[in-house]
């Protein structure tokens, strides 16, 4: 065992997958409708500490750690977001929770996005928090990227991982602008969540590389499962404009969640929450039986 976070009432598992050991965390009603909460680029599960428990109150949550992150191991290769995707789908159909609703923050809204391409019959409804996909295929994109794999995330953080929750000042370093409209307004818990992808990840480069190249948005017109656009309205890494865009070629709505950055669903979990929990309720009233 490892001293890697936990999600507070959720199970810790490990599925073998085709040339990959995911971990994931199972938690809720067991009775309850499935939801499968995807974290971003050099995030892990904990991610979702204050958001999972929160869905977990009426729903089934499963929460994947994508491969190269957290405590999954990396992949021998990453070509393409699509070998994601199908990891997660594993994952899913070895816990019987297919068709479930996936929700995905950031590069993981992509992954969500594309399972849902490939599956359609697995994905009941989707949530785009934040998502990849368009800006993040700009030329500016990759090469903040690039320069990112280079420099190494736990090498930037691992001389004061322990310290930031409690200090003002660190957690407007590690996290204010690009991040978090307003960091003081995380929990402590949230801010050591996210600081335990940047940890715990051995392998974000190949997922950068996959993100940069994978602009979904001429794809999204086939996509067939009723979704929603979750956005914060102060995101200075992937700007509102994109929401707007997924909205408008989805026909979806967009939920733009006020005085929130790109971590929005640490910044405001219950927010965040009662946005899917009314998304999900009145998609599954609109599903034919």
């Amino acid at each position: 065992m490892t001293d890697a976070k936990a999600i507070p009432g959720f199970e810790e598992r490990f599925a073998e997958t085709k040339a990959c050991r995911l971990r994931y965390f199972v938690g809720g009603q067991a009775d309850g409708d499935p939801v499968v909460l995807v974290h971003g680029l050099g995030g892990c599960a904990a991610n979702w500490v204050d958001m999972a428990p929160l869905l977990a109150e009426s729903r089934r949550v499963l929460v994947p750690e994508l491969p190269g992150h957290g405590l999954s191991t990396p992949l021998p290769a990453v070509p393409n977001l699509g070998v994601f995707a199908d990891r997660i789908a594993l994952v899913a159909e070895r816990e019987q929770a297919l068709p479930a609703a996936f929700v995905g923050h950031s590069l993981g809204a992509v992954v969500a996005l594309r399972l849902a391409l490939r599956r359609p019959g697995d994905v009941s409804a989707l949530v785009l928090a934040a998502a990849a996909g368009i800006s993040s295929t700009s030329r500016r994109a990759r090469y903040g990227l690039r320069i990112l794999g280079i420099i190494g995330p736990r090498r930037l953080v691992a001389p004061w991982a322990n310290s930031v929750a409690g200090s003002p000042f660190l957690r407007y370093a590690v996290f204010g602008h690009w991040g978090a409209a307003d960091p003081m307004i995380m929990s402590p818990e949230a801010v050591d969540g996210f600081l335990e992808g940047t940890r715990l990840t051995s392998d974000s480069v190949s997922a950068a590389r996959a993100v940069v190249t994978d602009d979904v948005r001429f794809e999204l017109g086939e996509l067939r499962c009723p979704t929603l656009i979750l956005w914060g309205a102060r995101d200075n890494q992937l700007p509102l404009v994109d929401g707007f865009e997924f909205a408008r070629r989805l026909d979806a709505p967009l939920r733009v969640i006020a005085d929130c950055g790109h971590l929005l669903i640490g910044e405001r979990p219950g927010v965040c929450a009662e946005a899917i929990e009314n998304f999900l309720a009145e998609a599954s009233l609109a599903t034919p039986t």
